[in-house]
């Protein structure tokens, strides 16, 4: 399994790192928003981590971006990791894009559930049916 974690503070990056790594996770990282979507563009990953309140772009933009696009990426999915308790910061995550919401610190019982579940959802969605060829002439 790879996995992209987004999150501007090198210590939350460390402390995920070394949770998944017990478990043989693949994770790369990026500091801000737009790092993580051109590494989006250029890999495949099963799962990505987001944090919210990043310099340059934040991390519901990010998702906004990402769910934007016009490929299986799309669907990828995105878990919000965050230190904001804000009363709406939930309903505000999942209305964005997010397919889980959880707070720091975040528990690595509760990190690999979210995951593992999401994953094998996201593994169960019928693939989009392919463009139809031209009928020959």
């Amino acid at each position: 399994m790879r996995v992209l974690f987004v999150d501007d503070d090198a210590m939350n990056r460390r402390v995920v790192r070394d949770m998944l790594r017990v478990v043989g996770v693949e994770l790369d990282e990026a500091p801000e928003g737009e790092t993580g979507l051109k590494m989006v563009e250029a890999n495949d990953y099963s799962v990505i981590l987001m944090d919210l309140r990043m310099p340059g772009m934040d991390g519901l933009t990010a998702i906004r971006h990402i769910r934007e696009r016009a490929d299986a990426k799309a669907k990828l999915p995105i878990i919000v990791i965050t230190a904001d308790t804000s009363l709406d910061i939930r309903e505000d995550c999942l209305a964005g894009g997010a397919d889980e919401v959880m707070m720091k610190p975040v528990a690595m019982k509760m990190l690999f559930k979210a995951m593992g579940k999401l994953v094998a959802q996201h593994a169960r969605q019928p693939a989009a049916p392919a463009e139809a060829a031209p009928a020959p002439g």
